[in-house]
């Protein structure tokens, strides 16, 4: 019998039922009475329609009155039902359209989802929540007098957010954006100072796995220790390279793709132009923008996503190496999830004139996953020409390296939810009158409940600053130099529903 032209997947349940009692009847009846049996069985299901019915009527007499070959009367009979059952099945499939599709409602990694039936609309939402207590150092100390203020014991939402994402009018039409609730004030600050904010908001375009494009604000894809979402992440926060190397949100739009994938030569690459201010920014204030770019090679032919840990148990080898660059003309010498900032005692915005400094800046890194075990890698350098101070030069170094392990696989004894983990880094940087050398070292544990969406984590670490004067100026104002080191303890936990 010949089906081939019957795309089954398309069928609904009473075109099924119609093709089940087909092939059955078919099979067991003779090919003389074929039609008029299996024509009474769909009449009666409501599958064909009494004029279908009489049509195969009689198509089958005329057959008899030709006295054509047996197989050849099958074949007609067959071919002529199952184009019925066809034609039904994709009336029943415009009704369903025209009556509107239908909405699922599902809920998975990425949280609770609606979704049309024609599969052209989906949303997701979910909710996060990270709690975290500190002593005695909420955030990493950058100078000499937080290395010896009081220590600090602290409890806070660290971030509470919700995420909504998914596409529109085609699966490739996709968008994104989060909402940061958590309040994020000091203790001597007013209540009504805290604020939601919008921290993302992109849309992409990935019809094609070559050449994408997204508009938009979001963490730019530029080094992957900041790209890593804090709620993937092997620690309870990023390290001491972060704040002075990451160029953070931006706003503007970017093209990405993938390049020979599953070949010695899969390659991922980012090429962006931006406003360069930071995140919110109403309008740029000049005409120079912010221009970046990254190739990542995959360099077993497989991908790593932009997460830490290796919850999935990597049962291939699988690893990345990455270079980035940026550069941008403005009053901007750092950013954050708050925006524009400056670094160190480097005029601050505001107080800068348009286009003062221009800031330069090339990463490189690693990852691999394999069988738990999770490497991670990368080495800055950034460069800040003051053009409002005789064209002074400042420039930054900074580099971090860490590695987690599941030692389940190794010792069964140990539970396998736990992670073991321990990072190095540091930031050696010249900034307006000092050479600051700083350093840290951090072990972690991590116990994964449901991986990365439910987990707890306890991490320690030893933090120090080496501080020389290099202007005589500012030694002779009294500023303190010298070596200071801190000891710092975190638990957090981590969840989204």
């Amino acid at each position: 019998m010949n089906t081939s032209h019957i795309n089954i997947g398309n069928l609904g349940p009473a075109a099924l039922f119609a093709l089940f009692t087909f092939i059955i009847v078919a099979a067991f009846t003779p090919a003389a009475t074929a039609g008029g049996t299996l024509a009474d069985v769909l009449l009666e299901k409501g599958i064909i329609t009494k004029e279908d019915w009489t049509r195969i009527q009689r198509a089958e007499q005329q057959r008899r009155a030709a006295d054509r070959p047996t197989i050849e009367d099958r074949r007609a009979a067959d071919t002529m039902i199952l184009n019925m059952v066809e034609k039904r099945a994709a009336e029943d499939r415009r009704g369903r359209a025209d009556n509107g599709p239908p909405v699922t409602v599902n809920w998975g990694d990425k949280g609770f989802s609606l979704a049309t039936g024609d599969g052209l609309f989906r949303t997701t939402l979910q909710w996060r929540f990270q709690g975290r207590w500190t002593y005695p150092e909420r955030s990493d100390p950058l100078t000499p007098e937080a290395f010896e203020d009081n220590a600090e014991s602290s409890f806070e939402l660290r971030r509470v957010r919700m995420k909504i994402g998914g596409h529109g009018y085609r699966p490739w039409v996709k968008y994104y954006f989060e909402v940061e609730l958590q309040s994020g004030r000091d203790f001597d600050d007013d209540a009504a100072d805290a604020a939601t904010r919008l921290i993302d908001w992109r849309i992409t375009l990935d019809k094609y796995p070559w050449a994408g494009l997204r508009i938009g604000q979001w963490k730019i894809d530029y080094n992957r220790e900041r790209v890593d979402s804090s709620g993937k992440q092997t620690f309870v926060e990023r390290s001491i390279v972060n704040r002075p190397f990451t160029i953070d949100r931006q706003i503007g739009a970017m093209l990405s793709g993938r390049l020979n994938p599953g070949t010695p030569a899969d390659v991922n690459y980012y090429a962006g132009v931006f406003s360069g201010g930071g995140r919110g920014l109403a309008r740029n204030d000049d005409d120079n923008m912010m221009y970046v770019g990254r190739l990542q090679w995959n360099v077993f032919g497989r991908e790593l996503k932009w997460r830490q840990s290796d919850t999935a148990f990597h049962t291939t080898p699988t690893a990345s190496a990455s270079v980035g660059g940026y550069t941008t003309i403005g009053t901007c010498t750092r950013w954050s999830s708050g925006g524009c900032g400056g670094l160190g005692e480097l005029t601050r915005p505001g107080n800068a004139a348009d286009g003062q400094f221009r800031v330069e800046g090339v990463q490189v890194g690693s990852a691999f996953k394999y069988r738990g075990f999770a490497w991670q890698h990368e080495n800055h350098w950034k460069q800040v020409r003051d053009a409002g101070n005789a064209g002074r030069e400042s420039n930054l170094f900074g580099g971090y390296f860490q590695a987690g392990y599941f030692p389940h696989s190794l010792i069964p004894l140990i539970p396998k939810p736990l992670e073991a983990a321990f990072r190095y880094a540091y930031v050696d940087s010249e900034v307006v009158g000092f050479d600051d050398f700083r350093q840290e070292w951090t072990g972690a544990l991590n116990w994964f409940f449901a991986g990365h969406r439910n987990k707890l984590t306890l991490d320690a670490s030893y933090l120090t600053l080496n501080r020389a004067a290099t202007d005589t100026i500012i030694n002779d104002a009294g500023e303190t130099s010298g070596r200071f080191s801190e000891q710092r303890v975190r638990l957090q936990w981590d969840v989204s529903f």
